[in-house]
């Protein structure tokens, strides 16, 4: 895809939701961390579903430790590997309370360094948290940036990093959402609504289709 194409696909996604953010439900810096931790192989609903019980009883570092694992778990059971993030959200609770003042930190190294926070993790909440041009890539905007041929990549690291270099400046901040609700939305894994879609002629997907 060239440069025009892709330039004219950004204008309309902003066009449409000029101030895109992230679906999960969240009062604080923390509380975004823990559902984004959460929503790993899980549905954002699921994820507010749970923590709007959650954070009503337990929404800082100290609070979720003076719960213990198994009453965590009863608050989290219904969401996809519910033991092994319950598991790692008391880690990093620990962490951020010795580490870090019960602040979570705002570098990527050291967010990576906490428990069940990965790149993407790291990349949202830099983005959604703190305003950072990070782009965080899940299945939604792989399938999106490779059926569209918007950016290329045999994975989810090769297109971030395609898109951290196609992708001007003034758009960065933004487009991991736009993406992300354009894959949930309109540009499905199964049957994408090409019909309904408003970058349909811009599509090298959809045009191949039309042939």
């Amino acid at each position: 895809m060239n440069a025009q194409k892709r330039l004219e696909i950004l204008r309309r996604l902003q066009a449409e939701n000029p101030h895109p953010t992230t679906e999960l439900l969240y009062h604080s810096v923390f509380e975004l961390l823990i559902a984004v931790i959460l929503s790993a192989q899980a549905t954002d609903k699921s994820v507010n579903k749970a923590t709007a019980k959650l954070f009503a009883v337990a929404n800082t570092p100290q609070t979720i430790c003076d719960l213990g694992l198994e009453e965590l778990k009863s608050y989290i059971r219904t969401i996809g590997l519910y033991n092994s993030k319950a598991e790692n959200i008391l880690k990093t609770c620990r962490d951020l309370i010795d580490k870090h003042g019960g602040q979570v930190p705002r570098d990527r190294a050291s967010l990576e360094a906490l428990a069940g926070v990965g790149r993407k993790t790291a990349n949202v909440v830099l983005n959604t948290a703190f305003g950072e041009p990070t782009i965080a890539v899940d299945t939604h905007i792989f399938r999106v940036c490779n059926r569209t041929k918007f950016a290329l990549g045999k994975n989810v690291l090769e297109v971030e990093r395609k898109l951290d270099k196609v992708v001007p400046a003034e758009f960065k901040v933004d487009v991991h959402h736009w993406l992300i609700l354009h894959g949930r939305y309109t540009c499905l894994a199964r049957k994408p609504r090409c019909g309904s879609c408003l970058i349909s002629d811009l599509c090298e997907f959809h045009e191949k289709n039309l042939d």
